[in-house]
């Protein structure tokens, strides 16, 4: 298995509810599209924090491409998982252009090949022509664009999507659904989607799962 969450208990500290994942698992396959599905409140968020390294099991393991990156004594930071997260609500950088946003977690790279990066990044994505556009000069569907070309610019091994087309509006969402398959299908990339609406879920990905946070 590519990703594996073994028996995942999760709480965040002061909440009234003892637990928000209380022995949750699931895996998932190289190259797989999945989708878990489930109503507010039922931990898909967290799960993919947990997964992303931004928050911490109190008990279970997570392993990616066979690494161990959490677990009671073990603990990889966020940077060094390897794996892009879109949010929910795109979370691009205001003050930064279009390809300043993508070009963000590529500062490792050597000039050259960060442009380059990004240059392909704004090509996949059909993006080239609002390149020195900011983000509140562009559209809602064309901002998710540019967070999954931002999430995959790293080449991440596994991309992570938090309800990407929850801010969306019906019409639109039509759309950009075959794009992300598109996108998902020309990239190659590992995917896990959470989402409440089964029909976003059922677009985009080759397998859905429920969650159950109990």
């Amino acid at each position: 298995m590519f990703l594996e969450v073994d028996t995942i208990f999760f709480a965040y500290p002061g909440k009234a509810s003892p637990w928000i994942l209380a022995g949750y698992s699931f895996s998932m396959e190289a190259g797989e599209h999945v989708g878990i599905a489930g109503p507010s409140g039922q931990g898909k968020s967290t799960l993919l924090r947990l997964i992303a390294g931004f928050e911490h099991p109190q008990k279970g393991t997570i392993v990616i491409d066979g690494r161990t990156v959490a677990a009671q004594n073990i603990r990889v930071n966020p940077e060094e998982r390897q794996v892009g997260m879109v949010f929910q609500d795109y979370g691009l950088f205001p003050h930064m252009t279009v390809e300043q946003n993508i070009a963000y977690g590529l500062h490792r790279l050597k000039r050259d090949a960060r442009q380059q990066r990004v240059e392909a990044m704004l090509e996949l994505t059909r993006m080239r022509e609002l390149a020195r556009r900011y983000p509140y000069e562009i559209s809602g569907g064309q901002q998710q664009r540019v967070a999954i070309a931002r999430a995959l610019a790293p080449n991440p091994k596994l991309l992570l999507l938090d309800e990407p087309l929850s801010n969306l509006d019906a019409a639109l969402k039509v759309e950009i659904r075959g794009e992300m398959r598109e996108l998902m299908d020309r990239t190659r990339a590992t995917c896990l989607f959470v989402s409440h609406d089964l029909d976003d879920l059922r677009a985009v990905c080759g397998r859905i799962e429920t969650i159950d946070s109990s």
